[in-house]
């Protein structure tokens, strides 16, 4: 049976669009250009999931968003925005939206969040403690799944910056945060990350603390940054051998990318900036 997307946006381009994408995938695409059009149909429609744009006349995205939540609280969401909307993803995270999608998006972009949206339906309880666009402060649970998602709400932060910035800080983030839910919190969804992200006039920093007991250093076998200089890819062989995932090279490179990083007495606690 086709399953039916609500797509809310007042541009009939996009609707075209994205009819035309989903349709090869088996989907039924239903239009409405307004969120009290969108109401309706989901009031007398069977939808399955709903694509919301952030910028719609009468009720923006993210107040239909917070209605869905509350009269249809099942319904998977993917909220569009624009890239440089910091206000938009953080709004659509304290609403348990499923996704993002930043325009201008792929269709194969597309395609892989609807399908996420519909397959894997369970919000991640991600805790914004602050969501100042200056101060941004999250408690994550310790799921890789959650780290590509914020990974787009950061690099939306800093849609200023000159994109080989943003690109360094981004990997700096992800491997870091990789490294704090997988080493520090074990995979364990019930165990929580903290995670700052505070922008200044001459820098940004970065603060990640993970709830586990620390490391040494010396201890990271499976780390690019204990490879002997003539093995250069030990470290390679040493994650195969333990079955962890491929990488290993998060704290040798994030070193090269930032210009301080620093670790607390522990090591579960770090911080790192980037001068501007």
């Amino acid at each position: 049976m086709m399953r039916t997307v609500l797509v809310v946006d007042d541009d009939p381009t996009t609707h075209e669009i994205v009819e035309a994408a989903l349709a090869e995938s088996g989907y039924r695409v239903v239009p409405a250009a307004t969120g009290k059009a969108a109401l309706a149909l989901l009031e007398h429609e069977t939808i399955e999931l709903a694509l919301l744009d952030y910028q719609l006349p009468e009720m923006d995205g993210l107040e239909l968003l917070e209605h869905c939540r509350r009269r249809f609280p099942q319904l998977p969401c993917i909220m569009i925005t624009a890239f440089g909307t910091p206000e938009a993803v953080l709004g659509a995270m304290r609403e348990r939206v499923d996704d993002f999608l930043l325009k201008p998006f792929t269709l194969s972009e597309l395609r892989a969040s609807v399908n996420a949206a519909l397959e894997e339906h369970h919000p991640l309880k991600i805790e914004i403690l602050s969501a100042h666009p200056d101060w941004v402060q999250l408690r994550v649970p310790c799921d890789l799944s959650a780290v590509p998602w914020l990974q787009k709400l950061l690099t939306q932060l800093k849609a200023d910056l000159p994109e080989n910035i943003r690109e360094a800080m981004a990997y700096a983030f992800r491997e870091m945060l990789n490294n704090a839910i997988e080493h520090g919190g074990k995979l364990d969804p019930n165990k929580f990350v903290e995670v700052s992200c505070i922008r200044m006039k001459r820098a940004i920093i970065y603060h990640i603390k993970d709830p586990g007991d620390g490391f040494q250093l010396n201890e990271l076998e499976h780390a690019a940054v204990n490879n002997p200089s003539e093995d250069p890819f030990r470290h390679v062989v040493i994650r195969d051998e333990k079955g962890l995932r491929a990488g290993g090279f998060g704290i040798l490179l994030t070193n090269q990318l930032v210009d301080e990083l620093v670790y607390n007495e522990r090591r579960n606690e770090l911080m790192f900036v980037k001068y501007l």
